[in-house]
């Protein structure tokens, strides 16, 4: 079948390369002609395991495509929307790119009346009741027989290609009127080859589908900040949040994943959705209690290694002059996504405090840390120019060179089991801040170290 991918950044490059894999004919759409031009080259503008290697396979066996011209959408007739929806000022999400993007495309159609049938998908994560305002805009616009189809993406960043070819569900919401259930049928198709071992799509209306995406991820991130509170409880106990961790894991009710305490969620995702909802919930005089405490308890841990270093160095002035080591700047490891990420909290306000020397590394993220800190340090009326401070190091160990600390905010597998020896004859203080509970204590401090854990 013939698709059109509506925007290729995460979402959309993830989607439509995967698409590709099945023999579709998927060609995607760009306004950045400069990325446009490294991905037919088959460059991935992003990190992701495996992704660059199917986009390599696909552009050999045209089955991809890339441009930045609308008019190259005539043929399709599935029309993915994959544009961003950014958080406004007030935490709606921006709807305006998603609306130019379906206006082009109508331009486009207008003169190539010919293609019947044609599909509106939206992947972009969307208010609730913005599919079946996007139909009442198409009607205004004379293309009422073009249906719209929500599609949310349930995409973990680090194994997207994973969860793309092996879904665990595919949400497709629709109107409710017969004269639309061929778009699930045209869907069925486009979908088929994703669960032919077992029937993975659950139909339901538009508002249903764009409900489900808001309530899972803010389920998700309900229950990251729950684990977080209960480490910052564990601390002040004394209990350790591993133990308690393990101890309701084994509950079928509560399961194992994201269980696990850190610096605070950030990403693309969680954070945004996070205060759509209850923004919506607002807007509807329904407040979302429990949504509205995530969010600010979500702010509140990313400060949290943050007091440790306090406690240590005796408050924030005590931090004037050092030098401090950061391993990990990506939200998550497995990406080089820094969106929201812990690690510009907290560069921040070492930044702040004085610190002489911010020695920073990350697998993937290093470039996009330093874009993203400096136009954070202008939007917190922090001066841009101690930026200056931050030196990124392309090794882990250069990166300790006379530091007074390590702070450990990602899980990358590489700081998993490091040389503690050699860390700590770098260090010219002994002592690690583990943001992500890597270590365990009794190793660290066999080596003579101070440990700092999240709750352990």
């Amino acid at each position: 079948m013939k698709i059109a991918m509506i925007g290729s950044g995460y979402v959309g490059l993830v989607s439509g390369t995967c698409f590709a894999q099945m023999g579709h004919h998927v060609h995607c759409i760009d306004i950045d002609e400069q990325k446009v031009q490294r991905m037919k080259q088959g460059e991935c503008p992003i990190y992701e395991p495996g992704l660059e290697d199917l986009m390599h396979k696909a552009l050999e066996k045209s089955f991809l495509s890339f441009s930045a011209s609308y008019s190259d959408i005539a043929a399709a007739q599935v029309v993915f929307l994959a544009v961003g929806t950014p958080e406004s000022a007030d935490g709606s999400a921006n709807l305006s790119y998603l609306y130019q993007a379906i206006d082009q495309c109508l331009e486009v159609f207008r003169q190539h009346p010919e293609q019947k049938n044609r599909v509106f998908v939206i992947k972009s994560t969307v208010p609730v009741g913005t599919g079946l305002a996007i139909k009442n805009h198409l009607i205004a616009k004379g293309f009422g027989e073009i249906a719209v189809i929500n599609n949310p993406e349930f995409l973990k960043e680090g194994s997207a290609v994973d969860d793309f070819m092996k879904p665990e569900r595919i949400i497709l919401g629709g109107s409710i009127l017969e004269t639309d259930q061929w778009a699930f049928e045209v869907l069925d198709e486009v979908y088929a080859p994703f669960s032919r071992q077992n029937y993975r799509i659950i139909k339901m209306s538009n508002v249903s589908a764009e409900m489900t995406k808001y309530a899972a991820n803010c389920f998700l991130a309900t229950k990251i900040t729950f684990m977080n509170e209960i480490a910052r409880l564990c601390d002040v106990l004394g209990a350790n949040v591993n133990e308690v961790r393990a101890g309701i894991a084994t509950d079928s009710r509560i399961g194992s994943q994201f269980l696990y305490p850190g610096p605070g969620y950030g990403g693309s995702c969680f954070p945004k959705d996070v205060k759509a909802l209850a923004h919506t919930a607002r807007q509807n005089d329904e407040p979302f209690e429990i949504i509205e405490t995530v969010e600010k308890v979500n702010q509140k841990q990313k400060h949290y290694v943050l007091e440790k270093m306090d406690q240590f160095f005796g408050g924030r002035d005590g931090l004037n002059g050092k030098n401090l080591c950061l391993w990990g700047l990506a939200f998550k490891a497995n990406t080089d996504d820094v969106r929201e990420s812990s690690s510009l909290v907290v560069a921040a306000e070492l930044l702040k405090a004085g610190v002489s020397h911010l020695q920073v590394h990350d697998p993937e993220a290093s470039e996009n840390f330093m874009h993203s800190l400096k136009e954070f340090l202008k939007v917190n009326g922090v001066n841009e120019d101690l930026i200056s401070r931050v030196k990124v190091h392309s090794d882990e160990y250069a990166a300790l060179e006379a530091a007074d600390a390590l702070a450990v905010l990602t899980e990358w597998t590489q700081y998993r089991s490091p040389d503690f020896a050699r860390i700590k004859q770098l260090l010219r203080t002994d002592v690690i801040f583990d943001a992500r509970n890597l270590y365990k204590r009794s190793r660290v401090e066999a080596e003579q170290m101070t440990y700092f854990g999240i709750g352990c």
